[in-house]
């Protein structure tokens, strides 16, 4: 495959924020994480069922559900892939993963971004403390497993980071679903 031609032209940042870049590429214009961020998505199982939550999203002005996830590194530069993904997993559900198992990184939107998730599997999970941010506001709701793979094969689940991790998961649990 031959690349495009403007596939060498210099990187230009057109604006730089905390967490999001926008830059250029000859024609092409996109989205990266500033300062080296990443993030992490986590499918939290418990007794055959699912952690998700459901909070209100700024870009789409409407509340969504999805499973727990959060940036890797915006706090402290060099943060642990695993580290952060504990950290948010207990931030926003309130639950600690005795096993947390790495299932693999996607590209979220090649198209528009750059941005690369992380995908995690929580099992033995724990009580503990959820402890959210001053501008976070999630519900935690669970749900049977295989509801929620049904949901991302029907699309009744819309965010591509949780249809990506529930997807993963089902094959390493060996959850069955049928589609259709």
């Amino acid at each position: 495959m031959s690349l495009p031609d403007d596939s060498d032209a210099p990187l230009e940042t057109m604006w730089a924020g905390r967490f999001v870049t926008v830059q250029r590429r000859g024609r092409w214009e996109y989205a990266s994480r500033s300062r080296g961020i990443r993030a992490a998505v986590i499918l939290a199982e418990d007794d055959g069922k699912v952690l998700l939550v459901e909070q209100y999203r700024v870009p789409l002005g409407r509340v969504c559900l999805e499973l727990p996830a959060g940036l890797i590194g915006d706090e402290t530069a060099g943060e642990a892939v695993e580290v952060a993904a504990a950290r948010e997993l207990e931030e926003e559900t309130g639950y600690r993963a005795g096993r947390l198992e790495p299932m693999g990184w996607v590209w979220t939107t090649p198209g528009f971004s750059n941005e690369v998730i992380h995908l995690f599997l929580a099992r033995d999970l724990e009580p503990s403390r959820q402890s959210l941010q001053d501008d976070e506001v999630l519900t935690v709701e669970r749900l049977p497993l295989r509801e929620a793979i049904a949901r991302a094969l029907d699309g009744r689940l819309h965010d591509s980071k949780s249809v990506c991790c529930l997807l993963r998961a089902a094959s390493r649990l060996g959850a069955i679903v049928a589609a259709g």
